[in-house]
C-alpha cells in the first residue's frame, strides 16, 4: 500500500514514523504548503514532497491518503482524495461540523474508498482493558463516569488555528471528543448533553470545560477537559461500579488500577501534546496498521466515518449547550 501525507505537522510526523514501521505499506510523499515542512520530510523520511494535495495525487500513484490538515480543511481534502479513488485515513475530529462530517462521509460511500479516523485512544491499551473489564460484568453496572484530558500548555501549530474557535471548535471538539468516542464506545449512545466552559471569555488559550452526558443505558458521565493544567499533558477515568472503582490516571507508573470491594470476585517539541505509551508497538502505529489492512481488505475500519461522525454530534451539542445554557438532546435518526 502506497501511502501519501497531506499535512506535515506534529500528527503529520506522527504518521510519517508509524507508516515506516508497518509491513507491507510504503510512505511515498508528503504534501504541505510550507517550503521548511516539505524539506523537512524529505530529510527525515526520504520521501517526495509537493504543495499540495492535487499536485501529490497528480504526480504520484497511491493507494492511501492520510490527511492531517487542521480541521476546517479535513472535508476539502478527504473529498479531493475521494474523487480521486484513494482510501482516506482522517485525523480527529472528522470535520468541525455534523454536515461537513456526513458529506465525508457520503463522499467516501459514494466513490467506493474506505474513509477511517483517527480515534487513537482506543487503540491505547488501558482505554482497550476498561472496555472489556465493564462489558464483562464483573465490576457490576456503572453508575457513573468520570474522564479528565488536557494540561501541557495550549497548542500551537499553523498559524495559531488552534485558537480560532471557527477552525478548530475549540477544546470541546478537538480535545475531548476523544473521550466522548471512548465513552460511546463502551457504553452506548448519548441521549442527553449538559456543559459549561470558560470560552468566549477572556484568553481563549486558558479554556477548561465540564461536560455530562446521560447514556441511553441511565449512566451518567463527566467529562473534563482542560489547558489550563501547565503541568504535563495527562489523562485520567474513573467508572464508579456496583462492585467498585475502576481508574486510570496517565501519571501513574502502572496504567490500569482496580479498586474492587472484597466481596466482588507517545524537530523539537511537537505542536501538541502527543500522549506517549509503554507498548512495544505504539498506538498511533497500531490504528495506522489496522486501517491499512481494512483499506487493503476492503473491510470497514474499527472507526469509521460512521463512527467519528457520532463523536462530533457529541461534540456539537455540548457545544451548544454552552452557548446556550441549556440541555441538548441527541435525536437519533
Amino acid at each position: 500500500m502506497r501511502v501519501g501525507i497531506v499535512g506535515f505537522g506534529t500528527m503529520g510526523t506522527t504518521h510519517a514514523a508509524s507508516y515506516q514501521r508497518i509491513a507491507d505499506c510504503e510512505l511515498v510523499a508528503i504534501a504541505d504548503i510550507r517550503p521548511e515542512r516539505r524539506a523537512l520530510a524529505e530529510e527525515q523520511h526520504d520521501v517526495r514532497s509537493y504543495a499540495t494535495l492535487r499536485d501529490m495525487l497528480s504526480a504520484e500513484a497511491l493507494d492511501v491518503i492520510d490527511v492531517c490538515v487542521p480541521t476546517f480543511l479535513h472535508r476539502e481534502h478527504v473529498e479531493i482524495a475521494a474523487e480521486a479513488g484513494k482510501h482516506v485515513f482522517c485525523e480527529k475530529p472528522l470535520a468541525r461540523s455534523r454536515a461537513e462530517g456526513q458529506a465525508m462521509v457520503d463522499a467516501c460511500r459514494k466513490a467506493g474508498v474506505i474513509l477511517g479516523v483517527g480515534h487513537v485512544v482506543r487503540f491505547f491499551p488501558e482505554y482497550q482493558r476498561a472496555k472489556a473489564v465493564i462489558e464483562s460484568g464483573q465490576m457490576g453496572n456503572v453508575g457513573t463516569v468520570y474522564t479528565y484530558r488536557g494540561g501541557g500548555g495550549f497548542p500551537t501549530a499553523w498559524q495559531d488555528w488552534y485558537a480560532r474557535y471557527e477552525w478548530s471548535g475549540g477544546l470541546t471538539l478537538d480535545l475531548i471528543i476523544h473521550d466522548f468516542d471512548f465513552l460511546r464506545w463502551t457504553l452506548g449512545e448519548v441521549e442527553r448533553v449538559f456543559a459549561k466552559s470558560t470560552w468566549g471569555r477572556e484568553n481563549n488559550r486558558m479554556e477548561h470545560v465540564l461536560v455530562s452526558l446521560r447514556f441511553a443505558n441511565g449512566v451518567i458521565g463527566n467529562v473534563e477537559g482542560t489547558w489550563l493544567d501547565l503541568g504535563t499533558f495527562g489523562t485520567k477515568f474513573e467508572f464508579a461500579c456496583d462492585e467498585g472503582l475502576l481508574t486510570h490516571d496517565s501519571h501513574w507508573s502502572s496504567a490500569l488500577k482496580s479498586y474492587q470491594l472484597q466481596s466482588a470476585a507517545h524537530t523539537g517539541k511537537p505542536g501538541v501534546a502527543v500522549p506517549e505509551s509503554p507498548m512495544a508497538i505504539d498506538p498511533y502505529t497500531l490504528e495506522l496498521k489496522h486501517f491499512i489492512e481494512c483499506a487493503r481488505e476492503g473491510k470497514e475500519p474499527m472507526i469509521n466515518g460512521e463512527e467519528a461522525l457520532r463523536a462530533v454530534e457529541i461534540a456539537v451539542a455540548a457545544q451548544e449547550s454552552i452557548k446556550t445554557g441549556k440541555p441538548v438532546r441527541l435525536e437519533r435518526g
